[in-house]
């Protein structure tokens, strides 16, 4: 018996084709992007793929940097002043900040060495007698590599010491909830207060501003605010600002700290001191506990 007309076989085979790609096709369910990618993609953040119809980190336990840090450095001063804290940063960010200070970091995907979870809560606890209390995740996005946290977190937890996350909060509410059962504390990037100044960098402010909600109900929260000359430093944004945060809790941190001219942003000056007191001097008027950084 004669087989299909060749033009009905190539139309039955093109549907076949169209209906496997869209089967694997996902929607990256991490931040607030939520790229669409065809099996193999890569997201926007560098740092995950698809593979297999799921959404995958690229970068769980690919460390670029480790180092015992001051935790004042994260910056955290109202958790355990005076300690030490060992960080591990990855690469891979879902922001693209021209001003960013971690660029050689959080960049640095060819230099990656792996340290299992297991390994780094070793590292941690054979840091104790340095004044180490834990592991701090930063220098990267680290919860675009969120699995790696909450994998890591559990061990260094059971093992008793601390876990801090220093993160740019855009990411959704059920991955941010998939960590925060095993964080003591974050300090938390809100970059500004307008859209406008979120979409330069390519981010989402509302996505932030719940993530900041959702954080403070459940750990230590402290915020940092940089502050760049000409872009985010209008009094009334910074009144705007410590309003939002004085309506979840007047005593959150709020850590106000000066820019100097870094990676593809070296046309600016560094702030002018006077403007970080003075943008200080407002956040008081509505939150406890305000520090000038950078100065």
């Amino acid at each position: 018996m004669c087989g299909p007309f060749p033009e009905a076989a190539f139309a039955a085979s093109r549907a076949e084709g169209k209906e496997n790609e869209k089967r694997s096709t996902i929607t990256c369910p991490v931040c607030f992007r939520h790229c669409v990618l065809t099996e193999g993609g890569i997201g926007n953040c560098l740092a995950r793929a698809n593979q297999d119809g799921r959404s995958v980190t690229l970068n769980y336990g690919m460390l670029t940097s480790l180092a015992l840090d001051p935790i004042e450095k994260k910056p955290l001063v109202r958790f355990c002043p005076g300690s030490y804290i060992l960080s591990a940063g990855s690469y891979g960010c879902n922001l693209h900040c021209t001003y960013c200070q971690n660029w050689e970091i959080s960049q640095e995907r060819a230099k990656a060495q792996y340290v299992s979870p297991e390994e780094l809560t070793k590292i941690a606890e054979e840091q104790k007698t340095r004044g180490n209390i834990g592991v701090a995740f930063t220098y990267n996005e680290p919860m675009i590599g969120y699995e790696y946290i909450r994998d890591t977190a559990r061990l260094v937890q059971a093992a008793g010491m601390k876990t801090v996350v220093v993160t740019n909060g855009s990411v959704t509410a059920e991955i941010l909830r998939e960590v925060l059962p095993y964080i003591d504390a974050m300090n938390i990037d809100l970059k500004g207060f307008s859209e406008e100044f979120y979409r330069r960098v390519q981010g989402n402010l509302g996505t932030v501003l719940d993530f900041i909600r959702i954080a403070a109900e459940a750990c230590h929260v402290e915020l940092t605010c940089l502050i760049i000359p000409g872009e985010n430093d209008d009094p009334e944004e910074m009144r705007a600002l410590s309003s939002f945060v004085a309506s979840i809790r007047p005593d959150i941190p709020l850590h106000i700290t000066r820019f100097f001219p870094r990676y593809q942003m070296r046309d600016r000056s560094p702030t002018d001191v006077g403007t970080i007191y003075s943008l200080a001097e407002i956040a008081r008027e509505k939150l406890k506990y305000v520090y000038e950084g950078n100065v």
